[in-house]
């Protein structure tokens, strides 16, 4: 000891204040040290894509940046290097919430009025180390069906946090993201499909926005989608106008099961008797109403959700001063479509079915829907009547399970019975039947340019179409 200095403090112990300092000191830096490890993993993670490795067994890349990384070590130090600052914002959110998500300030609403609209998303993940392996990834098990709208100041952050959380709980399907919300269709066992749930309704960002309610169930699983596919988008649902220019916030009136079942009720009694001024519009695909419809609708025969302006537009004297009842699958169509055809200033109210085919079944599964339900996973439909509304391409037998064409040009959907099938009446059309023959013949397996009679001849948007009536009140 230097003379004139003073002795040194004594080593800190249990109970003294220097020893309670550094305890919390050191505390502090293993949880940012922890947190930075899992920002920095959940970065990464987000960066996989699939990829095929030789002899065809599945693995993964890395993309990032415009590059391309075949190795864990090369997108390490890529990360490490180039998004530290991102990482650490990250790790900074993952720590000051490091459990449930934590609520928005009061009175702290979005931009769209909104309570949490405005709220940064939190990306931690659930624990889940209490749950076995065949807890998470046990096969049998359900799909859900969701979306919300609300705004997203940094989409790409939710996207790698959704697709993290997805890959964390073993979950297949796909999300889509934009600056307008979110829109998935997942599916899991039952435990992580419950585990989602929890951890959806505690994100900030959709705080008092979205409810247990807003999720769909069916029976199915992991199985029924081939992978995992998480993205962003310009909107959530492909309709193919810019959110800013026709928004979510212009939708049509919300009408409860009950309330739509009653609307129906009294439609379906007025158009019996010639004296309806409401349309009861179906705005899904054709190969979806094909299937499955409610009694008396008018479904526009488009192959794509994208088509749904034009048609609105080519037929604006079909929509004037009339009321509109809309329907789709869950719900997320409509709530553009409403906003498009209320936009047009021709129609007298425009309604819509929250909650879409899903919730009304779920309340009347023998009410006026007929038929099944389409669904955009391997199941195809989903059933709750025993209606079949549609037939057989070949022999007109009653018959509505779908398969993919056969033609190896060709993904269209076809309805073949099995004694077509049998007949090796396989493709959706016979052009596609013979080019099946002549892809086959040939040794080098080359295959053609989609060119379907059925696709081709079919008007892309039809115009002046009269309000069909599929069936108004017998089956």
């Amino acid at each position: 000891m230097v003379p004139g200095e003073p002795p040194p403090p004594p080593p800190p112990g249990p109970g003294s204040p220097w020893g309670s300092a550094a305890s919390e000191a050191a505390a502090a830096r293993k949880q940012r040290a922890f947190a930075r490890r899992k920002a920095f993993s959940l970065f990464v993670k987000a960066k996989e894509v699939p990829a095929r490795c030789p002899g065809g067994a599945e693995g993964v890349r890395w993309r990032c940046c415009r590059q391309v990384f075949e190795e864990l070590s090369g997108i390490h130090r890529h990360v490490a290097l180039q998004h530290a600052g991102d990482v650490g914002r990250q790790a900074g959110l993952a720590e000051q919430r490091p459990g449930r998500a934590a609520e928005p300030a009061a009175g702290e609403d979005g931009p769209d009025g909104r309570p949490g609209a405005d709220a940064e998303i939190c990306c931690a993940l659930p624990d889940t180390g209490h749950l076995s392996h065949g807890d998470l990834a046990g096969k049998v098990g359900e799909v859900l069906l969701y979306y919300c709208y609300c705004e997203v100041k940094n989409p790409e952050e939710l996207c790698a946090w959704q697709k993290a959380l997805c890959q964390h709980l073993h979950l297949t399907g796909k999300v889509r993201v934009a600056s307008e919300g979110i829109n998935g269709t997942v599916g899991g066992s039952k435990v992580a499909t419950d585990l989602y749930i929890e951890v959806m309704l505690s994100q900030p960002l959709f705080k008092d926005i979205l409810c247990r309610e807003d999720f769909k169930s069916s029976a199915g699983g992991a199985h029924c989608f081939p992978d995992l596919r998480v993205g962003v988008f310009k909107e959530i649902v492909p309709m193919g106008i810019d959110p800013k220019i026709v928004s979510y916030k212009e939708t049509g009136i919300h009408l409860s099961p009950q309330e739509f079942h009653k609307e129906v009720e009294q439609y379906l009694s007025q158009a019996s008797q010639g004296q309806s001024d409401t349309i009861l519009l179906d705005c899904r695909n054709f190969y979806e109403s094909k299937i499955g419809h409610f009694q008396g609708c008018l479904a526009p025969d488009i192959r794509k959700f994208s088509y749904f302006p034009s048609y609105v537009d080519k037929n604006l004297e079909l929509f004037k001063d009339k009321r509109v009842l809309m329907y789709c699958t869950g719900g997320i169509r409509c709530e553009r479509g409403s906003a498009y055809l209320r936009s047009k200033a021709v129609c007298r109210e425009v309604y819509q079915l929250k909650g879409g085919i899903h919730k009304y079944l779920e309340e009347f599964p023998d009410g006026f829907y007929r038929g099944k339900l389409f669904v955009f996973d391997d199941r195809y439909a989903i059933c709750s009547n025993e209606d079949i509304v549609s037939a057989c391409r070949y022999c007109g037998t009653l018959w509505d399970q779908y398969k993919l064409c056969s033609s190896q040009h060709c993904r269209q959907l076809v309805l073949t019975c099995p004694s077509c099938r049998s007949k090796g009446l396989t493709a959706c059309c016979p052009l596609c039947q013979e080019k099946e023959l002549e892809v086959t013949s040939r040794s080098s397996g080359q295959t053609l340019k989609e060119e379907c009679d059925c696709t081709r001849r079919r008007p892309q948007v039809p115009v002046h179409v009269s309000q069909r009536t599929l069936d108004t009140g017998k089956n």
